[in-house]
């Protein structure tokens, strides 16, 4: 008995299968980077927004004053309520470290892109070797004065034992336990950084507005450390509801936003400074001559 041809066989329907998928990837390409310019075009607007600025420095503020008070309203048992979860190992304790690679990128890209300058460049980067030098000074400093306020203990199963040793090292070399008054190290950098990421990623607004080069790969970064910054906050967030003692938290905090206030806040606006973001970058006669 013979078969008849069979629908849609030969080179003919492989062809148009090939056609139809070239179109579909065609299709999610468009959408994708039609996403990527919406979602940076917003996320410029809403973190180039003095006023949001203003009430960003409330809304951190609020999160550690009054964010132990969540610590009777989640569940215990969370993962983020544990030391050893995958986000305080790999983000947490590399906070440093992500924001250099990220914040880095997008300034290197922002700033040659628009001066095409190296020693501009190399300039506004070095605000991250200052930022280095203000997380790598305040760890020694919390440490002296975790130092400086200590006491060596034994711990004994009726409770702890108090020791003379005198020194962090020496206690520790006996097997005990040094306890003094420890800033939270974690939240004063996740303070920091989401302090530092605001202001320079608020220069990309002012950066599309002058109609700069703006294509998708740096689009991408600036939505990346979008996303980093929204990270920080939530992880700032699990931090001082599940870690470290109340008074701690707040005296982190408030060092981070020092240290913010003394950098990006003042310094940074001195000539013999590494300039604040987007100084330098944008001619104030721009904008004249865009209307004659």
């Amino acid at each position: 008995m013979e078969r008849g041809p069979v629908v849609g066989a030969g080179p003919g329907a492989g062809a148009r299968i090939r056609a139809l998928l070239g179109c579909l990837v065609k299709v999610l390409l468009w959408v994708a980077s039609a996403l990527l310019y919406f979602g940076s075009e917003q996320a410029a607007r809403l973190l180039g927004s003095p006023c949001l600025r203003r009430l960003y420095h409330a809304w951190l503020a609020a999160v550690v004053i009054f964010g132990p008070l969540l610590q009777f309203h989640v569940n215990p048992r969370t993962i983020f309520a544990s030391h050893g979860n995958f986000f305080n190992i790999k983000f947490v304790n590399s906070a440093w470290g992500w924001t250099c690679t990220f914040l880095g990128g997008f300034v290197l890209l922002v700033v040659f892109l628009a001066t095409r300058r190296v020693a501009v460049t190399a300039r506004h980067l070095s605000r991250l070797v200052v930022g280095a030098a203000v997380w790598r000074g305040a760890g020694r400093a919390f440490l002296l004065i975790e130092d400086l306020t200590g006491s060596c203990f034994e711990p004994l199963p009726q409770g702890l034992l108090l020791h003379e040793l005198p020194d962090r090292r020496s206690c520790l070399a006996a097997g005990h336990q040094w306890r003094g008054y420890t800033v939270s190290s974690h939240t004063f950098l996740l303070t920091f950084c989401c302090l530092l990421m605001a202001e320079e990623a608020a220069v990309f607004a002012k950066y599309l507005a002058h109609g700069l080069p703006a294509g998708a790969p740096l689009r991408l970064v600036f939505l990346l450390n979008v996303l980093l910054l929204g990270l920080w906050n939530f992880l700032l967030l699990c931090t001082v509801i599940y870690f470290h003692q109340y008074t701690h938290k707040v005296v982190g905090a408030a060092v981070g936003t020092f240290a913010w206030y003394l950098t990006y806040g003042s310094w940074y606006h001195q000539p013999w400074s590494p300039g604040s973001p987007g100084h330098g970058l944008f001619p104030r006669h721009h904008s004249s001559h865009k209307h004659n």
